[in-house]
């Protein structure tokens, strides 16, 4: 199977221009791997980067189908910008999961860490686009069937989001429990 990416003016390239353009722009979106985690770890400014990369040629379907060609299919995007702008070792999302559960459930309560491993969960299976906040209400439907049943469990659904936002800087953390 071959995949073909498009530049900017909707030319055909390869998938090696395709990452030498990805690579000369990413440096314009973040000055270091430090500040592409704190960036990619905050859901509201992780799809401000995702709108400004698909603006610039790189939307979800292609960097997707990029993450395919470099063997990253099951690794987070935020993996693949890493190792195209810094040479990172890409990691599935399983095994940020694996690496990162323990500090990540630490800090919340049973129930909340209850919902946490359904969100991981999804994470692990769906993808990067699972943790953004605009899916909160979907995976609240599937988990809790519905928002009041949510509320029971967990508290307000300010504290809830509160919760869905919070963990997502432990999981691109460098620090490991």
């Amino acid at each position: 199977m071959m995949t073909t990416f498009y530049d900017q003016s909707g030319r055909p390239i390869s998938s090696k221009e395709y990452l030498v353009q990805l690579a000369g722009d990413l440096p314009a979106l973040f000055t270091s791997e430090e500040e592409l985690r704190r960036l990619w770890s905050d859901p509201r400014t992780r799809k401000r980067l995702l709108e400004t990369l698909e603006e610039k040629g790189y939307g979800g379907h292609s960097l997707n189908e990029f993450a395919a060609c470099v063997r990253a299919e099951k690794s987070d995007i935020y993996d693949v910008l890493a190792y195209v702008a810094y040479n990172t070792p890409v990691v599935t999302r399983e095994a940020r999961v694996a690496t990162h559960r323990s500090k990540i459930l630490s800090f919340y309560t049973d129930k909340e860490r209850e919902f946490l491993e359904f969100i991981l969960k999804q994470y692990e299976k769906v993808g990067v686009r699972e943790l953004d906040v605009d899916k909160l209400p979907n995976l609240i439907a599937l988990k809790y069937d519905t928002p009041h049943d949510a509320r029971d469990r967990l508290g307000e659904m300010s504290h809830i989001r509160e919760v869905f936002v919070g963990f997502q800087k432990h999981l691109y953390d460098t620090a490991v429990a």
